[in-house]
Formats: C-alpha cells, structure tokens, sequence
C-alpha cells in the first residue's frame, strides 16, 4: 500500500462531505455550492485571487458550525436536525423563529422542555448568537492552519455577514462585505433551492432575499443566466469537477504538509464534543508507536497515523444527542453510531490518496471476536 500524495482540494472536499452530514443535506451538497459559487464568480468577472477564495471558503464555509453541537444539542435536542432547519425559511423571519423556538428542548419530558424554554428566554438567545458568530471565527482558524490564502481568509472571517447588516458578527454589511463571502452565501441557498425545487424555486428565494440576505447586484446577475449556472450540474460528478477547479497554485502536499493538514483537520473534528479534544491526535500518536514498535515500516507507521487521524471523520454525521448521551443508548442510537465507520470511507473513498486510509478508518472498531 504506498502513500498516494494528495492535493489540499481532495482534504477539504472530504472534509465537506462529512459537513453536509452535519447539516443533514445529501452527500455532496457543499460541492455543488461550490461548483455554483465558481460559475457565479465567472458571471462577474473575479480575478484570480478572488476566484481562489471563492474555491477555498465555500469547501470550508460551514465547518465551523459543529464545534458547538453540545450546546446546540442541549438547547434543541438534536444539533444536526437543528442544523437542517437553516435551509426551510428566510433568517430571522417569525417563521425562521418559530422553527427554532418549536424545537426547543426536543426529546425531553414536557418539564424538561418548559424548563429549556424558560433558560433560553433568559440567556440561550444571547448564547445562540455568540455560537454563530463564533462560527465563522473558527473556520477562518482552520484556513489559517491550513496556509490559505489571505483572501479566502477574509472570506471566511465574513461568511455569515448579510447584505443588510443583520447577519454575524454584523461587523459589515453592503459592498463592505467581501465579495467572495457574498457569492459563497448565495451559491449556499441556492444549491438546496435548485435541488429540491428547480431553476424557478432558485430564482424565487435569490429574488425574495436579494437587499436583505442577499447582494442585490449578484442577484440580477444571477437570474439573468440562470440556466448557465446550473447547466448539467446533476449530470456530472461533482467530486471531479471540484476538484479538477482547484485553481493554479494546486501543487501536491508534502508528506509533512499533508501530516500538518490532517492533524488541523482532525482537531477540528473533535470539536464536535467537549469529551473529545485532542482525541484524535492521542490516539494518532499512541497507534504510530505501537506499530513502530511492532516492527513495521516507516511507511506502514504513517498509514496507521494517518489513518487514525481520519477515523473520527465519520462522527460529524451523529447527532450529539447520541454522542454526549448520559443514559444508556437504545438500539436505534446505537445503529447510529455503527454508521460512522462507514461515514468515513465514503468522506475518503473518491480520493485515491486518501482511499487507502479510509480502508483502515472502516475497520477500527471492529473487534478480533467479530
């Protein structure tokens, strides 16, 4: 089994898999947002720079938004249903509010549920709001580990900004917002609007929302080629075409590069729940010895750490619910948690590079007695 190099672009595309997991959305829907997000970036002319931020930040735009899936989890029950909500109506329309407001303590006891209300009414709207701010500081963290550029960073740091003012931090708004961020965040709805409801219902929310959500100008940019932005994006592989857009500076990671890539990315992973900082990196280590010690090959020991980097991957596609549950799991939670295995070879089975650890990362909880 030789060590494949692999390219930034195949990390963060399977990274993004298991972020469409989190948010309960198809397999592949942050690269289509992506591939969207590049057409309406030659709709309007971006430079190469720009372009590249585009590629970058609309891969990692919403990873950071599972680092609080405890809290989210203890407010609303299930972070990655709470998650799926995002897509159904306009932020912070009284339907947007209701959705919200009716999950609330979803799970628990009627007493539990009143009380969640009464301790959200109090402080959990403030706490909400600082989690969601916090969101796109921490994908902007993960890009800078990852050595992207400024560009994308900055589009990143403002991927949450709303053209009216009213999005997070609520730091910009208007022209003021990166143009890279603008075209990302309306790539992002379009995506879901174009797959469960065709080019018509696109056009319906990108209108409904253009000088509020949405950039007025790239709207109309939009609708007025509609038809060249989605043309044969479902009958196409998205994992290839993304992949093969990865702009000019796509140059294969180093062997240590790419080590310094997947331990930025797993500690990212295992923000996923408080009980599991660092895990990842832990038990990377601890594997890597174990099998130099065994005897085995420089080359066997970078897969078995590579590939215990990795294995937590999967876990994203869980809810919290089930993760940080105090009580003893029922059979269906349980079928859950024998998923996230095979959650993490289907992250890495499209990159030949990484194929070859998701082969191990399948495996890692089976036991010697089956």
């Amino acid at each position: 089994m030789d060590v494949v190099p692999v390219r930034l672009a195949e990390l963060l595309a399977a990274l993004s898999l298991g972020i469409d997991l989190g948010f309960s959305q198809p397999m592949e829907h942050v690269l289509r947002q992506c591939r969207i997000a590049l057409r309406l970036a030659d709709l309007v002319g971006l430079e190469e720079t720009d372009r590249q931020a585009v590629y970058y930040s609309a891969l990692l735009v919403n990873v950071g938004c599972h680092s609080d899936a405890h809290e989210q989890a203890r407010w609303f029950g299930d972070d990655i249903a709470m998650k799926a909500t995002k897509y159904e109506y306009e932020p912070f329309s009284a339907r947007d509010m209701a959705a919200m407001l009716r999950m609330l303590g979803s799970g628990g006891t009627p007493a539990h549920r009143v009380r969640v209300a009464f301790d959200f009414a109090v402080s959990g709207r403030k706490e909400l709001d600082g989690m969601i701010a916090s969101h796109a500081r921490i994908a902007r963290r993960l890009g800078t580990e990852l050595r992207l550029p400024a560009a994308a960073l900055d589009a990143l740091g403002s991927s949450y900004e709303m053209w009216n003012g009213k999005g997070f931090p609520g730091e910009r708004a208007g022209s003021d917002i990166p143009l890279a961020s603008r075209i990302i965040q309306l790539a992002e709805f379009l995506e879901v609007a174009h797959r469960t409801g065709g080019v018509a219902a696109a056009k319906e929310v990108a209108t409904c929302r253009a000088d509020k959500q949405f950039d007025p100008n790239l709207v109309e940019v939009f609708c007025a080629d509609a038809d060249k932005v989605f043309y044969e994006i479902d009958e196409t592989e998205s994992w290839d075409a993304v992949i093969d857009a990865e702009p000019a500076l796509s140059a294969k990671l180093s062997s240590s590069e790419c080590d310094e890539a997947l331990n930025a990315i797993s500690r990212f992973v295992d923000l996923k729940s408080p009980y599991t900082l660092g895990h990842s990196a832990a038990v990377a280590e601890l594997a890597a010895s174990a099998a130099a010690t065994m005897g085995a090959s420089e080359h066997e020991v970078t897969i078995v750490r590579r590939s215990a980097l990795v294995a937590r991957f999967g876990y994203l596609g869980v809810s919290n619910s089930i993760w940080d549950k105090p009580r003893p799991l029922s059979a269906s939670e349980w079928e859950r948690v024998r998923l996230y295995p095979h959650f993490t070879e289907r992250m890495l089975q499209s990159s030949p590079a990484l194929a070859a650890l998701g082969k191990v990362a399948v495996q890692a909880r089976e036991h010697l007695d089956g």
